[in-house]
């Protein structure tokens, strides 16, 4: 059984189609890169992935189940956890409250408005275990305000794996990064265990052609190449949208 598949995925604004007829078919433990020129409809993808967006036509599978109209706050239940291209965390809050929040979104606590996160125990435990797979369990009462923008990346990542997924979408997680930096958060993710299914979305190719077991290259919404790193790199059609040569 595939971890992920996407069947004929369309979606448009308008007359402007961002998604046209994507097919994708993602093994369990696999490392997927998805790349593109700006404007090729990745993190539009990622939108419909997640259920942040409602697609037109096609079809949504996860581990065989159908969640194609399943609401996005349902799928983090389903086991789907994403990070996105912009960092939205709350910078007043401590490291480990922000992932202690993502906790209790899942948890039925959440229901409870006059809920103190920091007499939930468990939730604090299992946020500072989450935050020691991505080096940071040190600083995690340092206020995010006082933190470097590659450990607010990790802190994302932190937030993401503490809710146990088994499908992990990354939208750009070396954004912006230095080259420290890029190097701490690549060392993150070549921890997380096989049992994690991992997308991500990446123009850094030093550091996605390292991560990547197959790549998907999209443009103008639509899949145009697709196999392992050898033949999507040597692929004419890469160098003439992508790579630029």
């Amino acid at each position: 059984m595939s971890a992920l598949v996407i069947k004929n995925l369309s979606k448009g604004f308008g007359g402007l189609k961002v998604t046209r007829g994507v097919n994708l078919d993602i093994a369990p433990g696999e490392r997927r890169l998805i790349i593109g020129p700006n404007g090729a409809g990745k993190t539009t993808l990622f939108n419909l992935i997640t259920g942040e967006l409602t697609p037109d036509s096609g079809t949504i599978e996860l581990f065989g189940q159908d969640v194609t109209r399943t609401p996005s706050r349902r799928r983090p239940h389903l086991g789907m956890a994403r990070t996105y291209q912009i960092i939205t965390l709350f910078a007043r809050d401590t490291i480990i409250h922000n992932v202690s929040l993502a906790l209790l979104g899942l948890s039925p606590a959440r229901w409870n408005p006059l809920i103190d996160i920091k007499h939930q125990g468990h939730l604090i435990e299992h946020a500072r275990a989450a935050l020691e797979r991505v080096g940071l369990a040190h600083i995690a009462e340092r206020p995010l305000s006082q933190t470097s923008y590659g450990e607010r990346r990790r802190v994302e990542i932190a937030m993401a794996l503490a809710q146990n997924p088994k499908v992990l979408l990354l939208d750009e997680p070396f954004a912006g990064l230095s080259i420290d930096e890029r190097r701490d958060v690549h060392k993150c993710l070549m921890a997380i265990p096989r049992d994690v299914t991992m997308v991500m979305i990446e123009h850094n190719m030093d550091v996605a052609l390292e991560f990547a077991e197959r790549i998907t290259l999209l443009h103008f919404g639509e899949v145009i190449v697709e196999g392992t790193r050898a033949e999507v790199v040597d692929n004419p059609r890469t160098r003439e949208v992508y790579l630029g040569h």
